[in-house]
């Protein structure tokens, strides 16, 4: 990378690729969370992140690219970190705490990702990927607001 046009594209099939890795570990998680509002909200965001995919493609052709993923150590580590929360949490308490603590450290690192590649298309003068970035960028404040009530209200607890 030498440009800022090299960065957004570069950064840009991070989060491609994060999303598509998303789509296939978010069903494990759903499929061991026992919380009904909790398991809903995922499957609703399991919806959403396909069509996060769609925008995505939308983004990839402002700037003249096939859509494509690279390999993104950050997504695989924070993965492996739930599927390590799915093996290790045998409490129904402790599980849906920590599946939640996770999903929100997802949630997270992609609005950062979105927010530093919004701000990034803004200065490239990409007025079309700046606003859908915005859209997917305020997709994933809404997931992380609604983990954090659904916590909030329900899943930290000190009891079974």
């Amino acid at each position: 990378m030498k440009t800022l046009a090299d960065a957004f594209e570069h950064t840009l099939k991070d989060v491609y690729y994060a999303e598509n890795a998303l789509t296939k570990a978010l069903p494990v998680v759903i499929e061991n969370v026992t919380h009904a509002e909790f398991k809903q909200a995922l499957k609703d965001h399991l919806v959403e992140t396909k069509d996060q995919i769609k925008i995505l493609n939308k983004v990839f052709k402002t700037i003249g690219v096939e859509a494509s993923g690279v390999k993104c150590d950050a997504i695989d580590g924070l993965i492996k970190e739930t599927e390590g929360v799915i093996e290790e949490a045998k409490g129904t308490v402790a599980r849906n705490a920590a599946l939640a603590g996770a999903c929100q450290a997802v949630e997270h690192y992609e609005i950062a990702r979105y927010g530093t590649l919004r701000e990034w298309a803004k200065v490239l003068d990409n007025a079309e990927a700046h606003t859908l970035l915005s859209e997917i960028l305020d997709m994933e404040k809404a997931a992380n607001s609604k983990l954090t009530a659904i916590a909030i209200d329900s899943l930290n607890q000190t009891k079974n």
